[in-house]
């Protein structure tokens, strides 16, 4: 076994990760780098922290979340400096995400040089996706030029899911085909054939696709149009209003989906539209990977609200009975791995999402480690 430091840097924070193996030494997470009442002025102070908490003798690998990988990463890539360049030039495709975790592996790289550092890439599972399923109806040109097209992220979560799907119905992963719903308060839709992702519901950016806590999802590009013509608002403040005051926040404004039940078990009108609306768009992508797929052998909630709402997953398939989707009540309150009934045509389950320990897994993977 080898150990792993997986680190996931955002702006202004560091969740961190140390693996033995499978075995989790050390977690954590520091907050508010660099603001005022924050806990360390800047990313290397919150890495050196990290490296004075942690345990590091023997680490073999740091693994780094990297949210766009374009289209060029289509697998877990060993960092240097051509690498860095890269990831640096993919910025005007993830502005918000990408500068973070270069900012990571720049500190790292240079607190651990002797330990090979690893970019695991949320966009890397799709990269089978083929090409009628990332190709847009645009000008080619554009497309070429801008490298207009769907990415789809939560690539860890998806791989990590289905495979672990496989396992809990005792089938081997490059024969079965899993739909996989990770529902955060960022989500998406997969669908997995034989292990690969051949359909995803998030595109060039996090956006679109299922209806999230601030995101809109699908939405139709002319309200875009509308509201920089005719209500006249400038694109970046379209663009905020989207991405972070959309979603369950712009219909209830609440991103928690457990305020939004509350509310609804207490009749808000505003809230009962929500997770109406929140369910259906989950059913609607359901529908659309059961044709994409042809043969599906389960369908899986996963993360934050796919694992702990009972309500949104029976209604996310209700009315699929007749295509031999169902949930046993009981077994969906008690959060059972499959909460389908017995005999059930297509098994549903709920698997925890692990995307720390596909990130180390894969970084181990790069760099020809044992597990």
């Amino acid at each position: 076994m080898s150990r792993v430091l997986v680190l996931n840097s955002g702006s202004s924070s560091v969740k961190y990760r140390l693996f033995d193996g499978a075995s989790t030494v050390a977690k954590g997470l520091v907050e508010r780098i660099g603001e005022s009442g924050g806990e360390v002025p800047d990313h290397r102070a919150a890495l050196q922290g990290i490296m004075d908490e942690a345990d590091l003798t023997g680490l073999a690998a740091v693994g780094h979340r990297v949210v766009h990988g374009g289209p060029d990463f289509t697998g877990p890539t060993v960092i240097n400096d051509q690498v860095v360049a890269q990831v640096e030039a993919l910025v005007p495709l993830a502005p918000l995400h990408n500068p973070a975790a270069l900012t990571g592996i720049e500190v790292a790289r240079k607190l651990l040089p002797d330990v090979p550092q690893v970019a695991v890439f949320d966009t890397a599972f799709h990269a089978t996706i083929p090409p009628e399923g990332v190709t847009w109806a645009i000008s080619r040109e554009l497309a070429e030029r801008w490298q207009i097209r769907r990415y789809g992220f939560h690539g860890t979560s998806h791989a990590y899911v289905s495979r672990r799907t496989a396992h809990v119905l005792g089938r081997d992963p490059a024969s079965t085909n899993v739909i996989t719903l990770h529902l955060g308060n960022g989500a998406s839709a997969c669908a997995v054939e034989g292990g690969r992702s051949v359909a995803t519901s998030m595109g060039m950016s996090p956006l679109p696709g299922l209806v999230m806590g601030t995101r809109s999802g699908d939405i139709d590009p002319t309200v875009i149009f509308h509201l920089h013509r005719v209500a006249g608002l400038p694109l970046d403040e379209i663009e905020t209003s989207l991405t972070r005051h959309a979603g369950l926040l712009g219909l209830t404004g609440a991103n928690d989906l457990r305020t939004v039940l509350e509310r609804r078990a207490a009749g808000d009108a505003d809230a009962t539209l929500a997770f109406d609306v929140y369910c259906r768009r989950i059913r609607e992508y359901v529908g659309a990977y059961l044709a994409v797929l042809g043969r599906v052998d389960a369908i899986t909630f996963t993360a934050g609200v796919g694992e702990n709402a009972p309500a949104v997953r029976t209604a996310a398939l209700a009315g699929l009975e007749p295509l031999g989707i169902e949930i046993d009540p009981d077994r969906n309150e008690r959060r059972e791995e499959i909460i389908s009934p017995p005999g059930a045509r297509i098994p549903v389950c709920v698997i925890p999402t692990d995307e720390e320990l596909e990130i180390a897994d894969q970084s181990r993977t790069a760099l020809s480690l044992p597990r």
